[in-house]
C-alpha cells in the first residue's frame, strides 16, 4: 500500500480558555504575533485565534469566554501531547531564564546532548519547550540531516545518546562529503556543481556538466 506523504507540520491547535489569556501568553510571553481571529467553524460557541510561531506556520487556539484557565498540569496519558517545542536563538535562550523569573513563571532547564531546553507551562498546564540547538547547520543541509548522521555515529560507537562530539564529527563528515564531490568535478563547471550539491541534488541541477 502506498504512503500518504506529509511535508512538514502545517499548524498546531490548542484548546484554550479566554481570548485574552491566549493573547497574553502566546504573544505577550512568547512573542508570537497575533495574526487574526474568526469563529470556530466547527463549534460556533468558540472563537479561533491564529498566531505566528516564527516560521510562518501557525499556532491556533480555540477560546471561549465562559471558561477559566485550567492552571493544572495537562494530562500525560496515552494519546495526550507531552509537550510542544519552539526554536529560539542562543541569545534568546540565554536571556529567557531571567525574563521568565521577572514574570513569575516557573521553568526547568535540561541539557539534551545536542540541544538545550527550557520547559515551562502555559496557563492551562500545557508543557512548552524553548529549544536551542548547540550547532549551526551547514548550508544546504537541515538540522535533521546533522542529527541523523550524529545518530549513526553514536550507534556505531555503541554510546548511550548523542553528544557534542557526535554532532561535531557529523558536521565535519557532511562538509567533507561536499568538498570531495566539488573537487571531483572540472573547475570550469564547479559553480554548477556547487548548486547541485547545496541546493537540491535530487533535481540533478548541473549534472550534464559533471
Amino acid at each position: 500500500m502506498k504512503k500518504i506523504q506529509v511535508q512538514g507540520a502545517h499548524h498546531i491547535t490548542l484548546v484554550g480558555s479566554t481570548r485574552q489569556v491566549a493573547i497574553d501568553f502566546w504573544e505577550g510571553v512568547l512573542g508570537m504575533p497575533f495574526i487574526f481571529e474568526q469563529p470556530n467553524l466547527g463549534k460556533p460557541d468558540e472563537n479561533h485565534l491564529y498566531f505566528d510561531p516564527g516560521d510562518g506556520r501557525l499556532l491556533t487556539v480555540f477560546t471561549n469566554e465562559s471558561l477559566e484557565p485550567a492552571r493544572r498540569h495537562a494530562p500525560r496519558e496515552v494519546g495526550c501531547v507531552e509537550h510542544i517545542a519552539f526554536n529560539v536563538s542562543r541569545a534568546t535562550f540565554t536571556h529567557a531564564p531571567a525574563r521568565l523569573r521577572e514574570r513569575g513563571i516557573e521553568f526547568i532547564e535540561r541539557d539534551r546532548g545536542f540541544m538545550n531546553s527550557i520547559y515551562l507551562r502555559d496557563p492551562n498546564g500545557l508543557k512548552v519547550e524553548l529549544a536551542c540547538y548547540k550547532f549551526e547547520t551547514p548550508e544546504g543541509f537541515r538540522p535533521a540531516d546533522v542529527l541523523l548522521h550524529a545518530h549513526r555515529l553514536r550507534v556505531a560507537r555503541g554510546e548511550h545518546h548523542i553528544t557534542d562530539e557526535h554532532v561535531t564529527d557529523a558536521i565535519e563528515e557532511l562538509i567533507a562529503e561536499i568538498d570531495v564531490r566539488i573537487v571531483s568535478t572540472a573547475d570550469e563547471y564547479r559553480e554548477d556543481f556547487v548548486v547541485t550539491v547545496w541546493r537540491g541534488e535530487e533535481f540533478e541541477i548541473g549534472r550534464a556538466h559533471v
